[in-house]
């Protein structure tokens, strides 16, 4: 399968239950936590339905939905722009090693610019050895950052 063969375009309402769907197999997948599949759901709806939130990027190869990114926006002071973070990166088992993701993340990339964003981050498991030689594959480099969090209430 060529490159050529992966459509990506941009998710829609009708595609909330598939982007679900695939984010409680990523979330079991990667940290072996067990989302919640009605808050999930709710999440990928108000996702959809505000732009501001986050936009999708579905992959499908034939039609069938291969894979998806979902994308949220930092305002950078420092560059006086938008960076675009790629996040809920999931390609379908059936699908991987197949350049899925690179046309996703390729796709990604012309958007961004074409959006006029100053960049694109993403963040990345310690330990993912592997998605991080693909990542620094499509042209991203390593930063120096350690992610830090606290959630609050049911995330």
């Amino acid at each position: 399968m060529g490159n050529e063969d992966v459509a990506v375009r941009l998710a829609n309402m009708g595609d909330a239950e598939v982007i679900a769907g695939f984010n409680v197999e990523m979330a079991w997948e990667t940290e072996e936590v067990r989302l919640d599949p009605v808050l999930g759901l709710a999440g990928v709806r108000a996702a959809l339905g505000d732009v501001h939130k986050a936009i999708y990027f579905l992959a499908e190869v034939g039609g069938v939905v291969a894979g998806q990114v979902m994308v949220t926006h930092e305002w950078s002071d420092w560059r006086n722009g938008d960076i675009w973070w790629v996040q809920s990166v999931y390609v379908t088992p059936g699908f991987r090693r197949r350049g899925v993701f690179g046309r996703m993340y390729r796709h990604v990339v012309a958007a961004a610019k074409e959006a006029g964003a100053v960049g694109v981050r993403l963040y990345v498991e310690k330990e993912n050895a592997e998605a991080q030689r693909t990542y620094v594959s499509m042209g991203m480099e390593m930063t120096y950052y350690v992610v830090m969090q606290e959630i609050f209430g049911k995330g």
